[in-house]
Formats: C-alpha cells, sequence, structure tokens
C-alpha cells in the first residue's frame, strides 16, 4: 500500500508543473501576439520559466523515488 500511495502523491504533484508550463507558453504566445517585436525579449523569460516549472516535476520524481 506504501508505493501505490507514493504513486498517487507523484501524480499529484505533476498537476502543477504541467498547468504552469501551460500557463507560461499560453502568456508568452499572448504577448508574441501582441507585440512580435518583443519576442527576443520574451523567449529567455518563457524558456527559464519552462525550466523551473520542470524543475519542480524532476524534484517530485526524486521525492517519489525516496
Amino acid at each position: 500500500m506504501e508505493g501505490n500511495l507514493s504513486l498517487v502523491g507523484y501524480g499529484l504533484a505533476t498537476i502543477g508543473p504541467a498547468i504552469a508550463v501551460g500557463l507560461i507558453f499560453a502568456a508568452y504566445i499572448n504577448g508574441v501576439a501582441r507585440q512580435p517585436e518583443a519576442r527576443n525579449l520574451l523567449q529567455p523569460i518563457a524558456i527559464l520559466g519552462f525550466a523551473l516549472a520542470e524543475a519542480l516535476a524532476i524534484f517530485g520524481l526524486v521525492l517519489f523515488f525516496i
């Protein structure tokens, strides 16, 4: 039963980063659609946000195995 609960916990932990990645790129696409000339400024910020959100998912995966 212990392994099943940790699997459910990891599944719940991946919901947050998945929603965050969706919101990050939705905001990026919206910003570029409004101001195409700001693409070069917004792209590194979006990629950094994506990396931080995915780091949370990887952290949850590590905790799943502990």
